[in-house]
């Protein structure tokens, strides 16, 4: 007699434990997120471009869900495109810094980015930069 109330027990525990491996964004998965940088270069002043050029080496930054600070970092590379693999489903904040043509110092372009299945490849688009 017991036999069926272990099954029924079992299975309410199964049924547990596969509502609950819900896991937050970040490593782990096999989708992926990517864009590109790209710079436009001034004077001093901000006044006049000097040159456009792909945002070779610039320090691409990942934010993982709700975390505070960034979770990864990553480098574009010599044709100022990134990629941040091996991404779960969830919400995703990408940035990197550019010039500040106010004042100065640096401010972050930020991109929501939204992974919503396995095996998803996003494209973020591109970041636009000042330099001077």
């Amino acid at each position: 007699m017991q036999r069926p109330r272990t099954v029924f027990l079992l299975s309410i525990l199964f049924v547990m434990l596969l509502t609950t491996c819900e896991k937050d964004p970040g490593i782990g998965g096999n989708s992926s997120i990517k864009g590109y940088v790209h710079v436009t270069d001034y004077n001093a002043t901000f006044l006049y471009i000097q040159g456009e050029y792909d945002g070779a080496d610039e320090d691409v930054y990942i934010v993982y869900g709700d975390e505070i600070g960034y979770s990864d970092r990553t480098r574009a590379g010599s044709d100022g495109k990134f990629e941040f693999k091996y991404l779960r489903k969830g919400q995703y904040k990408i940035y990197v810094y550019s010039e500040d043509t106010t004042l100065s110092g640096k401010v972050a372009v930020i991109k929501n980015v939204e992974i919503t299945g396995k095996k998803q490849h996003v494209d973020a688009g591109t970041f636009e930069i000042k330099k001077k």
